[in-house]
């Protein structure tokens, strides 16, 4: 009995072994060192061979290979100062891993330009390999992600120098770099690749890292590393590369996102789309292809046929077949090389051999836009820092282009050095008045990676904001009149004009891009340089009145006198325009007068000007009493004015007051809260009352105060004269309640009604008595429809028994 219980314990040992051996897998794919001592024993032979080939990592290598690797291969470990940048990587840098990518392309593109240029003075350089490609596979099975390139590739000696240490200057330039942000509490992200540390990228999102690199000067060696220590040995299964190098990275768990095909084809296009080099990504595609049907399954689809008919077709089916097998279609998913950067940057060509219609298509592509540019600019800087641009204006302006204006980050130029993508996160890449033109651009001497706020403060980038600033207003001035008018106005008009108002060292040319609507046409809108030219002889300044609209702005009592003379007026109607003036000191020599505010003066013949001295004296009664007696405290003064012909008056602002447009909108603002001491100021400043001499209203009234200045009537006249010359002259009365009142006097007065007369009182109507008849009738009708319902109840209920 003991016996036989000793011999089912020891089947059972090696059932649980056998178990064990299946549970402990080598995910990564590591052969143990102490594989096959003694807690292993148990282990047959298949077991071995089974896990040995579940733990291959790279095509082609069998289990024997892979034994063979880990047995032999040199063991290295990282210098200290490495190892210590390999760990801020790591666990430092976690804000933007997709750039890894980026990394690794540019430096696969940087092995390419090397074998180029070594094939100039050597034609045996690309003897084994004459293609030059970047190819990207993802391999979800075994979770690895393989970067292949045909660049110059590495020797055994250039994988442990080149990726086992790092220049002591460079390492310790990064190292104190990187504190330095830490501790300044700035993003390091971008750090990665400015120092020469870029392929170390790798293990922000890979546990392991294999390099497979052919060298034409040694055999083909494999250089592996899981950041703690790397090791280098010959690969076994000799040339598969023929030159070149793959770069495989077994992804950690978080990163499996970066296996999809649609997250590898994205990061292409937006870090790499423009490297010279093709970057081809192992994609499927469904296909639909015709495939010839068997002869067995045609006959068996087809119907049978009478014997006569078959007989009379037999030869012609016979020629049928012969010339066109039938087939059928079917799809398919097909693998193969996709191109991923078919764009070509065409800002490096000179601007004389790119046509037209390439501008257009790589504006649509670069800007996902569906219309042609407005127009473009292609140009290269040179002095202080050396770039190559493209800048374009849309058609359309972007939806939004003012929302969260002044605060929105400005995503429209892309920074590109040396044709790899660096980022297009500004603020102030571009001023915000322009926040509407997009392009590329591409510099040699900006340092490749260095962090977006470090960039943001560099010297050379203020530099290039410069140069893109002149250059796009040169752009915009090159528009054709009509089209600019047409189209460019329309949709970017006020843009420049807060372009006067912010950019102080660009206001004189900005100004010359500026339009306005005129009194000179009714359609077309006219620049300051037209209106200089249309000018009057003696004419020393602009004139200039603002509106809600054009029509508003030409009824005002304060163009009467310009239009009647022939002056040309500039209509302001948008809120934007007074400020943009305001900001203007003057255009070519000539002052901008605001009509609807003091200084506005003509020219006259000293005839004209007794004429008018005369008219001041004969006045001065009615002036004096309105300013000290009928309108005390509500205006500064009362004079006879030069600029009304038809209205009888006028309320106009001083020299630095706010006009009556300018009050409205600064009392709509939406942080207006009436306590800021400044706008108090503006608003309570007291308006000058001009007066027409030769209106017949004010005629009677100075004959009235000569007669009688204490009559209220007269009064009265002048306060509904100054609400109404308030109102006409854009602002708002302080008291709406009392200026109805006073014009129903008025009307009272004008249809004899009795002042005292009130308003006659409508009688409050009784409750009527509900009719008791009426409400018996209701009873009724409401038993009738529960006696209703009740029979639609039972009928139902009988249609349901029928149906069962």
């Amino acid at each position: 009995m003991k016996r036989v219980w000793a011999i089912g314990l020891l089947f059972a040992l090696v059932a649980f072994a056998a178990v064990k051996a299946e549970d402990e897998l080598d995910v990564d794919g590591v052969v143990e060192e102490d594989f096959g001592k003694s807690r292993d024993a148990s282990r047959t032979d298949d077991e071995v061979v089974q896990r040995e080939e579940e733990a291959i990592q790279l095509d082609g290598l069998n289990a024997a290979q892979i034994k063979e690797i880990r047995e032999k291969s040199e063991k290295h470990v990282f210098q200290a100062e490495v190892n210590r940048m390999m760990k801020l990587i790591i666990n430092s840098l976690y804000k933007n891993k997709e750039i890894f990518l980026r990394e690794l392309i540019s430096n696969a593109s940087d092995a390419l330009d090397k074998i180029r240029l070594l094939s100039l003075t050597n034609d045996e350089a690309m003897a084994s390999n004459e293609e030059l490609t970047i190819k990207i596979k993802s391999d979800k099975e075994k979770n690895m992600l393989h970067i292949t390139d045909t660049g110059v590739g590495m020797t055994k000696e250039d994988l442990v120098k080149n990726l086992g240490t790092i220049a002591k200057s460079g390492t310790s330039e990064f190292l104190n770099k990187m504190s330095d942000m830490q501790t300044e509490d700035q993003s390091t992200s971008e750090l990665i690749g400015q120092f020469g540390v870029g392929f170390y990228s790798a293990f922000l999102i890979a546990d392991k890292v294999i390099v497979t690199s052919k060298h034409n000067n040694d055999t083909q060696h494999i250089w592996e590393s899981d950041s703690n220590s790397f090791s280098v040995i010959e690969d076994p299964r000799g040339d598969t590369l023929g030159r070149g190098t793959t770069i495989t990275l077994v992804l950690k768990e978080e990163a499996s996102d970066y296996l999809e095909l649609e997250t590898i084809k994205n990061l292409v296009k937006k870090y790499s789309q423009f490297i010279n080099f093709p970057i081809y990504v192992w994609a499927s595609k469904t296909e639909t292809v015709e495939e010839p049907i068997e002869e067995d399954a045609e006959a068996t689809e087809e119907p049978e046929k009478d014997a006569a008919e078959e007989e009379a077709e037999v030869e012609e089916e016979e020629e049928e077949d012969k010339e066109k097998p039938k087939t059928k279609k079917v799809e398919k998913t097909v693998w193969d090389w996709e191109l991923m950067n078919d764009i070509k940057p065409i800002w490096q060509r000179p601007a004389k051999e790119v046509e037209e219609d390439e501008y257009k298509a790589f504006y649509k592509t670069f800007s996902k836009d569906s219309e042609d540019p407005l127009a473009h600019i292609h140009f290269t800087a040179e002095g202080e820092v050396t770039f190559r641009s493209i800048l374009f204006i849309p058609t359309a302006a972007p939806r939004g282009l003012f929302d969260e204006y002044g605060s929105k980050k400005n995503d429209y130029i892309k920074l590109f050095v040396r044709r790899v993508f660096i980022t297009d996160d500004f603020n102030d890449m571009m001023p915000k008045y322009l926040n509407f033109v997009k392009g590329v651009v591409d510099s040699d001497d900006l340092p490749l990676n260095v962090s977006r706020e470090t960039l943001q403060q560099h010297k050379l980038l203020k530099v290039i904001r410069k140069k893109l600033v002149r250059k796009s207003l040169d752009m915009i001035k090159k528009i054709a009149e009509a089209q600019y008018n047409e189209k460019f106005w329309k949709e970017f008009g006020t843009n420049i004009k807060l372009g006067v108002i912010e950019d102080h060292s660009n206001r004189t040319r900005l100004a010359k891009l500026l339009r306005f609507q005129t009194s000179n046409s009714d359609t077309e809108v006219a620049s300051l340089e037209q209106y200089v030219e249309r000018m009057k002889e003696k004419q020393d300044k602009i004139y200039f009145m603002a509106g809600t609209s054009r029509k508003e702005a030409e009824s005002s009592p304060f163009v009467e006198r310009l239009l009647k003379k022939g002056y040309e007026v500039i209509y302001l109607t948008e809120p934007v325009d007074e400020y943009c003036i305001q900001a203007l000191p003057e255009f070519d020599g000539k002052r901008f007068q605001n009509v609807a505010k003091e200084g506005v003066k003509f020219d006259e013949s000293d005839k004209t000007k007794e004429k008018r001295e005369a008219l001041e004296k004969e006045y001065e009664p009615l002036t004096t009493w309105l300013k000290d007696k009928a309108l005390k405290d509500m205006i500064e003064k009362a004079v006879v004015s030069q600029r009304l012909t038809n209205s009888p008056c006028a309320l106009v602002a001083s020299q630095y007051g706010w006009s009556g447009n300018m009050e409205r909108i600064m009392k709509a603002q939406a942080y207006q809260t009436g306590k800021d001491i400044s706008t108090n100021y503006y608003a309570s400043q007291k308006k000058t009352l001009e007066i027409n001499p030769k209106h017949p209203l004010i005629k009677k009234m100075l004959n009235t105060v000569k007669d009688e200045s204490e009559d209220q009537t007269a009064s009265d006249l002048a306060v509904v004269l100054f609400e109404t010359a308030t109102l006409r002259s854009g602002y708002q009365l302080a008291d709406t309640k009392a200026y109805g009142e006073r014009i129903e006097r008025m009307l009272r007065l004008s249809m004899n009604v009795a002042l005292e007369e009130q308003i006659e009182e409508e009688p409050e109507e009784e409750p009527e008595e509900e009719d008791p008849a009426e409400d018996d009738s209701e009873d009724k009708e409401e038993e009738e429809e529960i006696v209703d319902d009740d029979d639609e109840e039972e009928t139902q209920t009988k249609f349901d028994k029928t149906e069962l």
